[in-house]
């Protein structure tokens, strides 16, 4: 958290203004911190207190609690142009109030120690800035409090699967690093006549690969919500050659299962992890047709880029109106950008659906197939 690093003082703590909290949860991605920023800004401006929660809900699990006093000059310019969060996060799940690691090796609810914590701090409110996973942690805490814990939701997951919003914060900037690597690897597939395959981040949902496949110009396209067929791919390949083009790129979704429905996952200790697809296509295509294949895994290269202009956007818009929705009372929702507007919505609303690419309805399926893009299918 470095110049972030320190405790609230004794004398910070007096209640002469209202006082909200904000923490960042789940996997880390570009646009968290102008989030925190704009927030910050936004409660400032009104006269109240800002307190940041260091590294999730971890942060009001030990005492002296993890926390910092937010001002405008510690969220400064440098700070929205940052990749990753000031404030430090942990994965959806590791150490949650719900089901606490404690020292002995067991698991504890201790759901009324962060409600307890909550309230010693005065907050009237708090911002979570998180996926679908992460917030919903975060309901079931405020639930078996009793409703102590008051909230509301930013969605961010460079994955854009967060249901009820069109864009979650990290999703452009992981989509603009996938196009940008389609850029750099269209050369050298050129100048040495090869396929490249391309394996890209976004968990169940092919959002990634889709955006950065159209964008990047790629011939193959191949996402979790639509089965593939190897033959239909290497025939898409081999026309290509027919045609005179003997170089390819193809985008592939980690997700994505393998010809026989099988997902693809690599064990690290005690979690699975999606990962390895890439290479089985690219085997695959060269026992069938002979290819030249090379492969490629951005893996966490799509989340800690610098923030692009639409994220710190949709992060800064999103942040404000949390901040709206505190004064207003309004807790339990979530905030969504829809058409290029910021609202919000219940969460029983918003995380009723896993957002995945809906084939049947999503315009840059009919765009892809129009390009003469493979998607795996036909």
């Amino acid at each position: 958290c470095g110049f972030l690093n320190f405790r609230m003082k004794e004398s910070d703590m007096t209640q002469q203004k209202k006082r909200i909290g904000i923490l960042t949860s789940g996997g880390d991605c570009a646009g968290l911190n102008a989030a925190i920023r704009a927030a910050t800004y936004a409660a400032v401006e009104r006269g109240w207190e800002v307190i940041g929660i260091l590294d999730s809900t971890c942060g009001l699990m030990e005492k002296p609690y993890r926390i910092v006093h937010l001002t405008k000059e510690a969220v400064d310019g440098f700070v929205m142009r940052a990749a990753g969060t000031i404030l430090g996060t942990t994965s959806k799940g590791s150490n949650s109030p719900l089901n606490y690691p404690m020292p002995d090796g067991s698991k504890k609810d201790r759901s009324i120690d962060f409600a307890n914590a909550y309230h010693e701090l005065k907050l009237e409110g708090l911002i979570v800035i998180g996926g679908d996973g992460s917030m919903g942690i975060l309901r079931e805490v405020s639930r078996r409090s009793g409703g102590i814990v008051k909230f509301v939701g930013i969605p961010k997951t460079i994955d854009n699967d967060v249901g009820g919003t069109e864009q979650t914060i990290g999703f452009d900037t992981a989509f603009a690093v996938a196009t940008e690597a389609l850029d750099r690897l269209q050369p050298t597939a050129a100048s040495h006549q090869r396929v490249m395959v391309l394996e890209v981040m976004g968990r169940e949902a092919g959002h990634i690969a889709l955006n950065a496949g159209i964008a990047g110009g790629a011939d193959v396209i191949l996402i979790p919500e639509i089965p593939y067929k190897l033959d239909v791919v290497c025939a898409k390949l081999q026309k290509l050659r027919s045609e005179g083009r003997m170089h390819s790129l193809i985008v592939v979704a980690e997700a994505l299962r393998d010809a026989g429905g099988k997902k693809v996952q690599t064990k690290y200790g005690d979690q699975v992890r999606y990962g390895g697809i890439a290479q089985v296509i690219a085997h695959d295509i060269n026992a069938a047709i002979g290819a030249e294949c090379r492969v490629t895994v951005l893996g966490h290269v799509q989340r800690g880029a610098a923030p692009t202009a639409m994220d710190r956007l949709v992060a800064t818009a999103s942040a404000v109106h949390a901040v709206d929705l505190i004064e207003a009372g309004q807790f339990d929702r979530m905030v969504i950008w829809k058409g290029r507007q910021v609202t919000s919505v219940p969460f029983d609303e918003a995380l009723a659906k896993y957002h995945t690419v809906d084939v049947a309805k999503d315009s840059l399926i009919r765009t892809a197939r129009a390009m003469g893009v493979c998607l795996g299918d036909a």
